[in-house]
């Protein structure tokens, strides 16, 4: 099975929009994964790869005409044309790994796969639950992405409508794994919607436990998409994450160990990083060097 490998952007540019971030830099991470050779590692995994380029680029500014939601048109834009690439990856039976970007490229990975069809499950990597509404957040669309996945009262119509079902995802296609930062109004859709939840807490007292946990979730679905923000990661163990929170969270090498197992499920079929930013890495090649190597012994 090929693997479509493309970070959704326009081939001429580099680099996905940080739109619905905090600050910029996301926008760099695609060329940096480029440069420093994922493509490379993962052909060396007998993987065959399209890369489709970037989608145009929209580097972060804020955003005073729409505070609540800034950069909302950017974010539109490029899921649109995330959602085009997977759609058509998945109707053809093709594995997918979309490169943020923030979070909110999620969106187009979700849109797309359900525009193929697609029975979809959700496993959720990240540090925060994202299930906030423009009316709950502070303005960056990222901390929206799942909100506006199962279209929670109040979200913005053009990212709720962006597939061709709303909401794009019900309760029970979702499960959360690591997440530990939870503001109160997320907790309440979580608890009234019965959301599953693999916290924090549990993936660092048993990783292997907690991966099977999330594999047995998944196994009822046709097909299983991962969305991996690295600020899951604990920060001062791999500084790579758009969010410098100096976070007690998973080892690389744990969430090495759950995607790997993930991504070998049979119903896999698409992989979306988000959230790195190339800045806040120490030593950029060396950072690379170790998460390529992570993707390419999962993917591969």
């Amino acid at each position: 099975m090929e693997l479509r490998f493309g970070g959704a952007f326009v081939e001429h540019c580099r680099r996905p929009p940080s739109a619905g971030a905090y600050s910029p830099g996301q926008e760099q991470a695609p060329s940096a994964f480029r440069r420093h050779g994922l493509a490379e590692a993962l052909a060396s995994r007998g993987r065959t790869i399209r890369d489709h380029g970037d989608v145009a680029s929209f580097r972060w500014r804020p955003d005073p005409l729409r505070q609540q939601a800034m950069n909302l048109e950017a974010v539109c834009q490029a899921c649109d044309l995330v959602a085009s690439h997977v759609a058509t990856a998945i109707a053809a039976q093709e594995d997918v790994l979309v490169l943020g970007g923030d979070c909110t490229v999620e969106l187009g990975t979700v849109a797309g796969a359900k525009a193929a069809g697609a029975r979809i499950g959700l496993i959720y990597i990240d540090f925060d639950a994202d299930l906030n509404t423009p009316d709950t957040s502070d303005g960056a669309l990222d901390w929206t992405g799942v909100a506006h996945l199962l279209d929670i009262p109040g979200c913005e119509p053009s990212l709720a409508r962006l597939g061709p079902t709303r909401p794009m995802l019900v309760p029970q296609q979702l499960l959360y794994f690591g997440v530990e930062n939870i503001t109160p109004p997320e907790a309440a859709v979580i608890r009234d919607n019965a959301i599953k939840v693999i916290s924090r807490e549990e993936a660092l007292s048993d990783i292997e436990a907690a991966a099977a946990r999330a594999a047995e979730w998944a196994a009822r679905f046709d097909c299983v998409l991962i969305h991996f923000d690295v600020d899951v990661l604990s920060f001062i163990d791999f500084p790579i994450a758009e969010n410098v929170r100096r976070c007690d969270g998973l080892k690389l090498e744990d969430a090495a160990f759950v995607l790997k197992q993930l991504t070998g499920l049979p119903q896999w079929r698409g992989l979306t990083i988000t959230e790195v930013n190339p800045a806040h890495a120490p030593d950029e090649s060396a950072a690379f060097a170790r998460l390529n190597e992570v993707l390419a012994a999962a993917l591969g």
